[in-house]
């Protein structure tokens, strides 16, 4: 991942809910294509397809209702400030999931910008269904 500067949590406070999930946005579909063509050879159309399957907004809605207890209570406002937050509608998915999605979506870039890589990467593979092996704290893959 690209580094930056980390952020405090009270600098990230002050960052809208909705350009914290723009970034956790693009931080996901990063870790998610990484993940699948790290499963070997394919066509980019295939890659795509698998890509929009995992970051799709019922696909992430689903992942923060299954771990939002496992959560922290920074994290979880950061989920209910994301999923509370004014935003546009989406033609592809219901209400419900793309507020939530956009909750899940800010706490990853809340997590990204703040330099919490440890738990960013916790919660990435959890949403891949993985056992957390695959990425180590720096994001490379173990060997």
């Amino acid at each position: 991942m690209l580094m930056h500067d980390n952020m405090s949590s009270q600098a990230l406070r002050e960052i809208s809910p909705v350009v914290l999930a723009y970034v956790g946005d693009a931080v996901f579909e990063l870790a998610v294509r990484t993940y699948i063509i790290a499963d070997g050879h394919r066509r980019v159309k295939d890659i795509h397809h698998d890509t929009v399957e995992f970051v799709k907004a019922e696909s992430q809605a689903r992942v923060i209702r299954q771990i939002f207890d496992e959560l922290d209570e920074e994290e979880r406002d950061i989920v209910k400030r994301g999923r509370n937050t004014k935003t546009g509608v989406s033609k592809h998915a219901h209400l419900r999931d793309y507020k939530m999605s956009t909750g899940f979506e800010a706490l990853l870039g809340f997590l990204y910008l703040k330099g919490d890589l440890r738990r960013l990467h916790d919660l990435i593979n959890k949403s891949l269904g993985t056992t957390g092996d695959e990425l180590t704290e720096e994001g490379e893959q173990d060997r």
